[in-house]
């Protein structure tokens, strides 16, 4: 897992990291023959660094993303975003 975030990092390889939709990004990665996903979005907000926020992982058993997996994933970003704003 580790090995492919750092080949993601230097290269754009579709194959490891690709946009579903709300600004939602898959990172896949196959290890002892399970397609492994995590979901992950960008915080942007303070202009100098770019931050890669994991929202959360499972294993992917069909080659589309689960509606439900994406869908928590924009919860989760809408969360961070609505409680960044408070502070």
């Amino acid at each position: 897992m580790f090995y492919n975030i750092d080949l993601a990092e230097q290269t754009n390889d579709p194959k490891l990291f690709k946009k579903l939709k709300n600004d939602i990004w898959e990172f896949r990665t196959l290890y002892a023959g399970l397609q492994i996903s995590l979901l992950a979005f960008w915080d942007k907000t303070d202009g100098k660094e770019t931050l890669v926020v994991a929202t959360h992982g499972f294993i992917k058993k069909v080659d589309k993303v689960p509606a439900n997996e994406i869908e928590r994933a924009v919860r989760i970003r809408e969360k961070y975003f609505d409680n960044k704003l408070k502070k």
